[in-house]
């Protein structure tokens, strides 16, 4: 679906200003993004640049793999990783203070192959059971849905079954792609990553009880160039617009 259809005008009446004073300067705006925002940038990518002459360059990452690369002195215009990274690296002076935008959320799902039969997992024991009974899960150790389900089966009490049976990935789209793949039966990670990969379908998301968000802020490179082209990004991301293409992805806009 193309943006033309969905961003509504006063959408595009934002970024039009912009493109009149940055045509001549056109430039690269690289922006950093966690997987969960994936589909959404693709959206939103090419309304930017038809009206701002700009060109997004998009890298994507899980928010760990992300904040090495910046600490490690990986330039960037915006990046969209999650809420303590961004204060993090703001403390680092690697995100320019005052730009820290909330954008979305997703909750944490479980995925499964396309096709797969439809096990319950609505309640706890119903989820507890469903792990249980697993031969195999993925999720990202250290991530942060990997460290919240590592709390969660703790909790349920099996722990140490279930780190036997995960195949550890390095990032979330490759927990859903070894799901997609046939190479483990379930696979944990936002909702809207799962949403987003072929081959996968969202089993449910994780019971009330046991639930956690990922969250997905922005925030401005200090030593960007491009300040207010990124700027003027993260405006587009909390249009109404915006927040229609989220919530067919599978987020939950968080205007603030």
């Amino acid at each position: 679906m193309k943006i033309r259809s969905i961003v509504p005008a006063a959408a595009i009446a934002f970024v039009i200003p912009l493109a009149h004073t940055t045509a001549v300067v056109a430039a690269d705006i690289k922006v950093l993004s966690t997987f969960g925002m994936r589909e959404v940038l693709k959206e939103i990518a090419p309304q930017f640049e038809r009206a701002t002459s700009h060109k997004l360059v998009i890298q994507y990452g899980s928010s760990a793999g992300l904040k090495r690369q910046i600490e490690g002195g990986e330039t960037f215009d915006l990046a969209i990783i999650t809420p303590p990274v961004i204060d993090d690296l703001t403390s680092q002076g690697k995100v320019a203070g005052g730009t820290r935008a909330v954008i979305a959320r997703s909750g944490m799902g479980v995925a499964v192959r396309a096709g797969a039969p439809r096990l319950d997992i609505s309640s706890v024991d119903a989820f507890r059971r469903a792990l249980v009974d697993a031969k195999s899960v993925s999720y990202t150790p250290g991530g942060t849905t990997g460290t919240h389900l590592a709390k969660v089966l703790a909790g349920l009490g099996i722990a140490e079954e279930m780190k036997a049976k995960n195949t550890p990935e390095q990032t979330p789209e490759r927990v859903v792609q070894a799901v997609a793949n046939g190479e483990v039966e379930l696979g944990f990670t936002a909702t809207a990553t799962i949403l987003a990969t072929p081959g996968v379908a969202v089993l449910g998301p994780f019971p009330p009880e046991l639930q956690d968000y990922i969250v997905y802020t922005a925030g401005v490179g200090a030593a960007s160039k491009q300040a207010e082209a990124a700027k003027a990004l993260i405006n587009l991301l909390r249009t109404e617009g915006a927040v229609s293409i989220m919530k067919a992805k599978g987020l939950e806009a968080l205007v603030q």
